[in-house]
């Protein structure tokens, strides 16, 4: 098992944005891509926090990632757009892009962007909740690297393909954010880190058979020798595995096939190209009525959830959002925990781009 290790929030935004300006993106692009890694870690989302510095250290250096792209809008209406990212940071391309819808909805009501040929983009909640801070409800999906086996295949062909889903309430606002696979692969590559076995009806193997081998099954999708992760629901039609298939599929529709970009199966197949695909969306919901009673209603509907009975060895009943809130708030101002093996990973990048090491 691997050990957790303590660090200071603040070192750590100083340090992931001075390996970004490594690279040779700006100050204020560092930030923006520091900014999105770091959310996640607060939020205590591991594995798509720090421990992701080495999957962008070798797509960087691989030239998967232009550090210099420059985006183009190569299609647009009053209410919509497609952005080109032209393999730029990912979490760049979709603050461009939220960005983009949430102009678009300040003038229409509505905004909807959809990019393609981008990178690994990292919490889907991170870009719905910019909608959120003004004061618009936010759509946010990416597909990915296939990595999700259709229910009855034995082979990989869509992506962990989040849903993120934002809206402002009191005393939090809600913010759904969720892949629509049993689980992400940052997932999989904590449980090989820490060196456990993978629970029940998570992953596949080659064969298409349940396997608890997280090591196995990364090298296999890696290798794309079959196998993967399941759908949300799992394995099979039993606990609607189908309906997480199809969820996944959808999410396919709004990033790839609306972009004319490639869809999860294509994703990361051509050396030096990932072409993952984005869709932003920002909605005024005064479109529905007057916002403050809209608002009101949502926060009422979700006090009423917090306190409905508990079951049995329960004390609260979360809504979505409320967890990662609190864990923010126990973690700005600290520490973070981050796995030893991933501090070695973040010693060895910052020894290679000649970054001081301060932990």
């Amino acid at each position: 098992m691997a050990n957790y290790r303590h660090i200071d929030t603040e070192k750590a935004r100083r340090f992931c944005e001075r390996i970004f300006r490594s690279y040779g993106f700006t100050e204020e692009e560092s930030q923006t891509i520091t900014d999105v890694l770091i959310r996640a870690d607060l939020y205590g989302i591991e594995s798509h926090g720090m421990q992701r510095l080495i999957r962008y250290h070798n797509e960087i250096g691989s030239g998967f990632v232009d550090v210099r792209a420059k985006p183009e809008i190569v299609h647009e209406t009053g209410i919509s757009a497609v952005i080109d990212a032209r393999k730029w940071a990912g979490q760049l391309a979709a603050v461009q892009g939220m960005k983009l819808a949430i102009a678009k909805a300040r003038s229409a009501g509505c905004g909807m962007v959809s990019v393609r040929n981008s990178n690994h983009y990292g919490i889907a909640g991170y870009y719905s909740g910019m909608a959120v801070e003004a004061d618009l409800l936010g759509i946010c999906m990416t597909n990915s690297e296939a990595i999700s086996v259709p229910t009855f295949s034995r082979e990989a062909m869509i992506g962990s393909n989040p849903i993120a889903v934002a809206m402002p309430a009191d005393p939090v606002p809600f913010s759904y954010d969720a892949a629509t696979t049993v689980v992400s692969r940052g997932k999989l590559e904590v449980y090989n880190k820490n060196g456990k076995a993978l629970p029940d009806q998570w992953a596949l193997d080659a064969g298409g058979n349940p396997s608890a081998n997280a090591a196995e099954v990364l090298h296999n999708i890696v290798r794309k020798l079959g196998g993967g992760i399941a759908p949300l629901g799992g394995a099979g039609e039993l606990n609607g595995g189908h309906k997480g298939y199809g969820l996944g599929l959808i999410v396919d529709i709004f990033t790839a096939v609306f972009s004319g970009g490639l869809n999860s199966n294509h994703v990361s197949v051509t050396p030096g190209l990932n072409g993952i695909c984005h869709y932003f969306m920002a909605l005024d919901y005064g479109l529905f009525g007057d916002k403050q009673a809209i608002k009101a209603r949502l926060s009422t509907f979700l006090r009423e959830l917090r306190e409905s009975k508990k079951a049995e060895g329960r004390e609260r009943v979360y809504t979505h959002g409320e967890k990662e809130v609190e864990m923010m708030a126990a973690r700005l101002n600290g520490q973070i925990p981050v796995n030893e093996k991933t501090l070695e990973e973040m010693r060895a990048i910052a020894a290679g781009q000649r970054v001081d090491w301060e932990f």
